[in-house]
């Protein structure tokens, strides 16, 4: 009796703590909507009569704090975002490690989901979901109001100035120049929330890195283009009077600090100009590196406005020098390369070494640099492999576009020839590759595995990380754990025959033998640019170059120190060095602002910019510190574990006479499922209306991994397929994954 009785308290407490966390959940939920609803609003509300009404009585009741108005503005425009933070790490820990999908979470009818349906296809924002155009009309019409508003308070606020007619209109310049700089300061607050690669707000509403920089790029181009009208008022009202050199230069000690402003102005447009388009994609290196003026942007902001209007931004801001400071300790390790091969279409693959406790999921990505090509670049690229491939290692296919990419082949080339010549080279002219990581990066949650039904749609070398999910849902098929898709339907665009080899990346049969038996996988390749395919076709994805191990110096796996890594040592080090930051802000109120009387603003602002990253330094880099000896130390494996990784990279296992029947077997089957089509590209309303019949009333999840036009045709045939849909048509859920960096 007492046998049964205790898996029965064991299902009793485990409901129990389902409930407990559920409610905690759900209370932390509401707590974070409510700030940032309330946060929002007042936001949208600042530039008219009651929201300034509403800050000023704001400022008489907490500005008699030891902070005063400097605290006072931080703890309505910055705290709120910071206070979220902490409770999106807190929702996190609570959360888990991973979600359990499974079909008690499929609807019965199709779902419209805000964040999968394509809205805008076409434009100058490329494909824009419900969501994301939401967003966009809420800034819009926030613009046109703060515009209109501050209009109404420019014309009475000049009623109150007796002044001569010809003064009134290079008062009504400084003044309208005073009103376009707010608005983009508030523009500013959000700008650089979205590039904190390891952000917990990303987290915390499941948008990856690479999605929300599109998010930056377009608050980029709208808060200069305020600054700059800012700038243009005020140098167009100051050659009016005849001051313009004068004023330019001038660097007060109480209020605004001109020259700062024009020096960080100058580092904005810079910025701007290179991020164009255009630019960025003919000159890539030019952007990257012009880009690092942001340093210069801020710094002499903060000096422009002083430590008051500043701080306005300063949350922002705060959050992307933690998540930079992390990256830096991060990458600071060299990482080893277990494997590295080129395979027959040139596309190169290298496997890198990590640590058996770092959590990533399919659809993630890295930051790789090799520190025998540059020490400054670094290049984002998928990965390949899944997380259940190994604990050990992580892969990435590299195609040779660009002259980074080049170099590295040449780099692979030479280590070749040195691995058979290994004898008669000296230790100090072997070729080496020493590589650094960041990341990864990705989604919170693998959201490939919330569709019963996927279809997966990639260009060229897009198709990298459907093989990561590909081996995510076998693995998940063969091991019995949750995995909703039960029906996946490649859809593979090619330019030319060679590049299918890099379907040796993958091994379906090894990875889930009797694969047909648990997953309907359909995989349709079309070669675009070939009429009639090519005797060797048959074969071409079985060549594979022969691999190489590159001689290791101090190399070690990847380090743990990454935000989307722990959400206990995360959250724990935004918590400590937010801490850490008000803690040296009183402590310099104390003992020195207010003792000393400090009224300077560029000075103010200068040290509140000090304590800012001063506190991520000390107490976030004392957490960095543990987290790094606790990764080292729940990651630390048998001595020869890592060769043991490599063995398996480098030497398969050979098969059986039985397995090797049962694997051909297998292998016709995998060939009868992939249809090969030449000189045709896809037509997707040919094969979108073909899943009505096959797949019938369901939610299918749509994953594009390619370029911009690829990603517009496929949405496009999705959104015109979902508003003319009946009732016993599939609903499809557009996502795509890419990223221009």
């Amino acid at each position: 009796m007492d046998e049964h009785a205790t898996p029965l308290l064991s299902k009793e407490q485990s409901s129990s703590s389902s409930v407990v966390t559920s409610s905690l959940k759900w209370v932390l939920k509401v707590v974070m909507s409510v700030i940032f609803v309330t946060w929002v609003v007042f936001l949208l509300m600042y530039p008219g009569t009651l929201g300034d009404q509403l800050l000023t009585n704001w400022r008489a009741v907490s500005s008699k704090t030891l902070y005063g108005t400097t605290g006072s503005m931080f703890l309505i425009f910055s705290g709120p975002i910071l206070v979220i933070s902490v409770l999106a790490s807190l929702y996190l820990i609570i959360s888990g490690e991973e979600k359990v999908f499974t079909k008690k979470k499929i609807s019965k009818f199709p779902r419209f989901r805000l964040w999968t349906f394509p809205v805008l296809v076409d434009g100058p924002f490329g494909v824009v979901s419900a969501a994301e155009f939401l967003g966009i009309l809420v800034f819009s019409v926030f613009f046109l109001w703060a515009i209109y508003a501050y209009t109404l308070r420019n014309l009475s606020l000049l009623e109150l100035f007796h002044v001569l007619p010809d003064k009134k209109s290079v008062l009504l310049l400084e003044v309208t120049g005073l009103r376009f700089g707010m608005i983009g300061l508030l523009c500013m607050v959000f700008l650089f929330l979205p590039i904190s690669r390891g952000s917990v707000l990303l987290r915390l509403i499941d948008i990856p890195f690479e999605h929300a920089t599109r998010y930056h790029v377009w608050l980029g181009h709208i808060t200069m283009a305020f600054f700059t009208l800012h700038g243009l008022c005020y140098v167009v009202g100051w050659a009016i009077q005849g001051q313009l050199l004068k004023s330019l230069f001038e660097w007060k000690a109480t209020g605004i600090a001109n020259l700062p402003g024009v020096i960080s102005l100058v580092a904005g447009l810079l910025m701007w100009v290179t991020s164009l388009h255009t630019v960025r994609k003919l000159y890539f290196e030019l952007f990257f590196y012009t880009h690092q003026l942001y340093i210069v942007f801020v710094v002499f902001l903060a000096l422009h406005v002083g430590d008051y209007l500043f701080s306005i931004v300063s949350g922002g801001i705060f959050l992307f020098i933690l998540d930079r400071f992390l990256r830096f300790c991060q990458s600071r390790r060299t990482v080893d390369v277990i494997s590295a091969k080129s395979l027959p279409c040139g596309t190169l693959e290298l496997v890198l070494s990590k640590p058996p406790n770092m959590r990533y999921n399919a659809l993630s990505f890295v930051f790789l640099q090799v520190r025998e090509l540059s020490w400054l670049q670094w290049h984002p690229f998928s990965v390949s492999s899944s997380p259940l491939d190994g604990n050990h290692h992580v892969a990435v296919l590299i195609k040779v576009l660009g002259g980074w990419t080049a170099k590295l082949r040449d780099q692979l080339s030479n280590l070749y020839e040195a691995e058979n010549q290994d004898q008669l080279i000296s230790p100090q002219s072997y070729p080496k590759i020493t590589t650094c990581v960041e990341g990864p990066y990705g989604h919170e949650s693998p959201y490939h595995l919330g569709y019963e039904n996927l279809v997966l749609v990639a260009g060229g070398i897009g198709i990298t990380p459907f093989f990561a999910i590909l081996s995510d849902i076998l693995h998940r098929k063969r091991d019995g754990k949750p995995c909703l898709p039960s029906k996946v339907l490649v859809v593979w665009a090619i330019k030319n025959s060679d590049e299918l080899s890099l379907l040796s990346a993958i091994d379906i049969p090894s990875i889930c033998p009797s694969f047909s038996k648990k997953l309907n996988l359909e995989i349709h390749i079309y070669v675009t640019r070939q009429s009639e395919p090519l005797l060797e076709d048959g074969m071409v994805h079985k060549v594979v170059h022969p691999s190489v191990k590159p001689k290791q110096t101090n190399g070690c796996p990847m380090s743990v120190l990454v935000g989307t890594g722990d959400n206990i040592w995360s959250g724990l080090y935004l918590v400590v060095s937010t801490i850490g930051f008000i803690a040296m802000i009183t402590l310099l109120d104390i003992f020195y602002i207010n003792k000393y009387n400090i009224t300077t603003w560029w000075y103010k602002g200068l040290l509140f910019v000090v304590c800012m990253v001063a506190s991520v330094l000390i107490f976030g880099g004392l957490v960095v510190v543990f987290w790094h000896r606790w990764g080292h130390k729940t990651g630390k494996v048998e001595a020869n574990g890592n060769n043991k990784v490599a063995l398996i990279v480098e030497e398969p296992h050979n098969p059986s006479t039985a397995e090797l029947k049962g694997l051909e077997i297998e292998e016709e089957d995998v060939q009868s499922y992939t249809l090969m089509r030449y000189g045709t590209r896809p037509d997707f309303r040919e094969i979108f209306e073909s899943l009505n019949g096959k797949w019938g009333s369901v939610d299918i999840g749509v994953i594009v991994c390619g370029p911009a036009a690829l990603q517009a045709t496929v949405a496009t045939e999705i959104r015109s397929h979902s508003i003319c849909r009946s009732a016993n048509h599939p609903l499809f859920h557009f996502n795509s994954h890419s990223f221009d960096l």
